[in-house]
């Protein structure tokens, strides 16, 4: 009999759930993510004014619509930035969002101003992970929502990237915790169960987490992967598109800075998304237009100052870019930030030779194009209005510093180094060495050990590990944010009370005389990176493979392998050597014809026989040969010091300080070069005055 009861009641759930299950198909989620004030569609992007006016080209359509944002709204652009982002929940507010969570970048302008928001806010802001220490209660008051669309109840709550605490000021998160792995998967269930046993008909979570390969644990990823009952998992944070299914739930993210629209709707049992690219609808709300509009034209106002001019692009991209590699903004920015300190030097306690500057390379949000620089283009740059702090620190510790900061390159990070007054390298190929634990209120991991960064020099000086340096950064940073927990912990620092912005301007107005010169045209070589297993920064030959391979002209036998033992080729030989010369194209230089390529053109430069076999050992005697003759040298008449030969051509590579002999009396022509060898001479080539 209990059998019996007990299908019966199988039976009437399943009936139960067919005959009511929920309709979508008149559901449309709309969503946007770090949209950073970038509201406005003038500047190439959907604005604000077209989010609305697509939300109602929907419902005039008869569909119901759900809008929400996955964060990082209220700061970047000047749009929003002088209102320490009320424009941005202004235009949310009229635009008629349903529900938002917190990004890491709510918190740039402090707790009290996110609470501001919040409490702005006609819609919900929730998150369920951010926890206020002091009383045990959620930050946002309310962690989750319960929205209505027709005959639907939609449940919906926020998780923020636990990242927070390292990515916004840490001055600016004290006193919170933002629950993370385990304990975030915890919370997001708990809100799961809570709208399950509401009856909501559908739940979605809005995270500000991301998938980035730094964040593992704490992703948008992970949380799907680790909680059950998520319908549509719309993210933030990583400013990438997403369109993936995990475990039967859909995980979408439109990019960032309103370039898409993301448009979720429910087709063949399943919700799907159609991102709305810009251009792709071009309607435009005119209410929310008029009050857009409005704001940014007191912006504009207020902004419009000419600073400078550039001949050229300044480099400000992301990835790759300033959060993966020295770009020359990122130089351009440093060099600001040191001179502005070096101008008065009454705060200072070192010698103006240990004195560096760092800059996180996240902190830097946009390019500079060519032709007029104006206050807003430098304010677009450095919108967080960071001031600028000398901390004083060890030769270790700057080591530590830059260390952790650079630990999983060349994966983007937003702690990268960009420098003024350092020259390191990065050896990519190896493994960081991390601590077990964190840092203190981080979540990021210290070094155990020192074996992916070499300190080149120090303003072209020694770099000195036990010596004392003083290190101008932002106050970002010198609270230890990203990565930078060394300067944190720094016992001696002040700041300036500078912002970054007002240096840079300065830096152009005053010592550039309002002209970005050719100094800024490319990056100047002070980060180096190193990618090959086999290749020591402290070896004989590690600089000149290194600095040769960041400079375009070398490559290794495999992504991480240099083989410096291994001996060249004919045709290998003669690619280095016009590659470096500038004779051969790098396009020419790679590919399944690069060998025959090279021949062709040695031979039409006169150097080689059209008919040689690039296959065959090249020895160093020819290979002086062909070198003097590429390079314009002539034979020299210098009396061989080499028992075994006397070639003119040989002479004057050695006069030349290209090539030295085998030992003093020998040169061993016949002998052939090895990779480490030709990387040398091939080095010593580039410092000959052509």
């Amino acid at each position: 009999m209990r059998k019996i009861l007990v299908m019966l009641a199988l039976v009437f759930a399943c009936l139960w759930g067919t005959a009511f299950a929920a309709d979508f198909s008149q559901l449309v989620i709309l969503h946007t993510n770090d949209t950073h004030g970038y509201d406005q569609r003038a500047d190439g992007v959907n604005g604000m004014a077209t989010v609305a006016a697509l939300k109602e080209d929907y419902e005039a359509k008869g569909y119901k619509v759900l809008l929400v944002d996955a964060g990082d709204a209220i700061q970047d652009n000047n749009l929003v930035n002088f209102s320490k982002g009320k424009t941005a929940i202004d235009f949310m507010n009229a635009v008629g969002y349903d529900a938002m969570t917190l990004g890491n970048h709510e918190f740039d302008y402090g707790s009290d101003v996110a609470l501001a928001r919040i409490k702005q806010a006609k819609f919900p802001i929730v998150s369920a992970n951010i926890i206020v220490d002091a009383t045990g209660k959620p930050f946002t008051g309310k962690t989750h929502a319960i929205i209505r669309k027709g005959d639907l109840k939609i449940g919906v709550f926020g998780l923020t990237t636990p990242s927070t605490i390292t990515t916004s000021n840490p001055k600016s998160t004290r006193g919170l915790t933002f629950l993370s792995k385990e304990e975030m998967y915890k919370a997001a269930q708990k809100e799961v169960d809570a709208l399950k046993a509401a009856h909501c008909d559908l739940i979605v979570a809005i995270g500000h987490l991301g998938s980035e390969p730094d964040a593992v644990g704490d992703r948008s990823n992970d949380v799907l992967a680790n909680v059950k009952g998520i319908d549509v998992f719309i993210d933030g944070h990583d400013h990438t598109v997403k369109n993936l299914y995990i475990d039967g739930s859909l995980l979408t993210e439109t990019g960032s800075h309103l370039a898409n629209i993301g448009v979720v709707h429910y087709e063949d049992g399943k919700w799907q998304e159609d991102l709305h690219a810009y251009g792709q609808f071009n309607k435009e709300d005119a209410k929310v237009k008029a009050i857009v509009d409005k704001a940014q034209a007191a912006i504009d106002k207020k902004l419009a100052t000419k600073v400078g001019t550039t001949p050229f692009e300044l480099n400000g991209s992301r990835d790759p870019g300033v959060r993966t590699e020295e770009t020359n903004l990122g130089d351009l920015i440093t060099d600001a930030m040191r001179w502005k300190v070096l101008q008065n030097k009454d705060g200072l306690t070192v010698n103006e030779d240990h004195v560096v500057a760092i800059t996180n390379g996240g902190g830097i949000r946009a390019a500079i194009k060519v032709g007029d620089v104006t206050k807003k283009d430098i304010k677009t740059v450095l919108p967080f209005g960071n001031t600028i702090e000398v901390i004083y620190v060890t030769g270790n510790e700057l080591l530590e510093a830059l260390e952790a900061s650079t630990f999983c390159v060349p994966e983007s990070i937003g702690g990268f180094p960009q420098v003024s007054g350092i020259s390191y390298t990065i050896s990519t190929g190896a493994v960081y060495d991390a601590n077990a634990e964190t840092y203190p209120a981080s979540t990021y991991y210290g070094p155990k050990s020192i074996n992916r960064v070499t300190i080149n020099s120090i303003n072209g000086k020694e770099f000195k590990a036990n010596d004392t340096y003083a290190v101008v950064t932002n106050n970002f940073c010198a609270e230890g944010g990203d990565t930078y927990y060394a300067f944190a912990a720094a016992t001696s620092k002040f700041d300036t009370g500078v912002t970054l912005d007002m240096a840079v301007m300065d830096y152009i107005t005053k010592e550039l005389k309002g002209v970005i010169g050719e100094q800024y045209a490319a990056p100047q070589g002070r980060i180096l990176m190193n990618p090959f297993k086999d290749v020591k920064v402290s070896s004989w030959f590690g600089k000149y493979v290194i600095d040769l391979y960041n400079d375009g002209i070398i490559n290794g036998t495999s992504a991480t392998t240099y083989a410096p033992n291994d001996t060249l080729t004919w045709a290998a030989a003669l690619k280095l050597l016009l590659v470096s010369n500038g004779d051969l194209k790098a396009a020419d230089a790679t590919g399944a014809d690069w060998s025959k390529n090279a021949i062709a053109k040695a031979a039409e430069l006169g150097l080689v026989a059209a008919d040689l076999d690039g296959a065959k050992a090249i020895s160093r005697l020819e290979f002086c040969q062909v070198a003097a003759k590429l390079n314009k040298l002539a034979e020299s008449k210098t009396e061989s010091k080499f028992t075994d030969c006397t070639d003119g051509y040989v002479m004057a590579l050695v006069d030349a300080k290209v090539i030295n002999g085998m030992t003093e009396t020998t040169f061993e022509p016949a002998a052939s070069l090895t990779r480490a060898q030709i990387a040398k001479i091939i080095y010593q080539l580039n410092l000959i005055e052509k």
